[in-house]
């Protein structure tokens, strides 16, 4: 709240430009922008790489596909072309097998999209080697590559631990073209995301930012929060991490449950039902009414995600109130 304020739209709003000061230095990118949220992030840096009518390949998990109605389409002009990845995460070669030719009739291939951690996967980790191996691949074919690290934070921690973090950032980063990361889900804030990469992508970002409806005045406030969670709140993500698993070892193989326990490195937890039980969206009712809330993702599995504040306590009586409501 005592944040030095100006106006970002007219670019001097101090705080806003030492959030992306600060994060692209952490990152290694000459310039970042600070954006409203992560649908805004992702969507302005689909339209910084591309031009209507091209196309862009990513995991057909993919949260810009999901998660953001059809922005892709609506606000770039661009279409998805998926690859089937293993819980998000693919290989170069099944990239480049999905790359267009070159005809006049076929959409311009132009751009590569990483998820890292994957939530369609349930918080699955990009290997650095990977990430580097796409990303090889795609730019000996011209491509650009643009990682959605909306959840980066975590990946970092899961590679480099709460002292090496920062090092595993700039190495993800480091492997693409831009990266986009969100402030407010593991590190707690109000609201933003931002956007990382060259200054040329960057002031595309900005214009398509302020197009999209995006540009505020007093964003310090909210960017002064994020500062903050920079700072303090990244290497304890680790305990979020711990949580999940004990989330995650106290449920599976009790009663109608099942938890994919080696997919569980992070803060997600995938719950599978037995839809002789009842179905996602039951249980979701079930369990907010015995005070645990999270999200049905199909008819036969509920997410469960954990966070600054969750307490370890909170998880442990979760897990009790998921077997109670087993009737174990």
């Amino acid at each position: 709240m005592s944040a030095p304020l100006g106006d970002d739209v007219l670019g001097d709003d101090p705080t806003v430009k030492e959030l992306e000061r600060v994060f692209a230095e952490l990152v290694g990118t000459e310039d970042a922008c600070y954006v409203a949220s992560g649908t805004m992030a992702n969507q302005t840096a689909i339209r910084a790489h591309t031009e209507p009518g091209d196309e862009l390949i990513a995991d057909a998990t993919c949260h810009i596909s999901h998660y953001e109605t059809g922005a892709p389409a609506a606000l770039s002009g661009v279409q998805i072309r998926f690859v089937d990845g293993e819980r998000g995460i693919y290989t170069p070669e099944q990239m480049t097998a999905v790359i267009r030719g070159e005809a006049d009739y076929l959409p311009r291939t132009r751009l590569v999209w990483l998820e890292n951690t994957c939530n369609g996967g349930g918080g699955s980790v990009w290997a650095l080697e990977r990430v580097r191996a796409v990303g090889e691949a795609a730019r000996a074919r011209g491509l650009r590559v643009h990682l959605d690290g909306a959840r980066l934070w975590h990946a970092a921690i899961a590679n480099g631990g709460a002292s090496g973090w920062r090092q595993s950032m700039r190495e993800y980063v480091g492997a693409v073209d831009s990266v986009s990361c969100c402030f407010s889900k593991g590190l707690g804030c109000p609201a933003g995301s931002i956007v990382g990469g060259n200054a040329e992508v960057i002031h595309r970002v900005r214009r398509f930012k302020k197009m999209f409806g995006g540009s505020m005045r007093q964003a310090g406030l909210l960017a002064g929060a994020c500062l903050y969670a920079m700072e303090h709140h990244v290497e304890r993500l680790v305990e979020d991490h711990a949580k999940a698993k004990l989330i995650a070892e106290g449920v599976h193989g009790v009663g109608p449950y099942s938890v994919d326990l080696a997919g569980v490195v992070t803060n997600i937890v995938n719950v599978r039902v037995d839809p002789g039980f009842c179905s996602g969206p039951e249980l979701q009712d079930r369990l907010e009414a015995a005070g645990v809330r999270l999200f049905a993702l199909s008819n036969e599995a509920v997410r469960v995600v954990t966070h600054l504040d969750v307490s370890l306590e909170q998880c442990e009586r979760a897990v009790g109130v998921f077997r109670e409501v087993a009737g174990g």
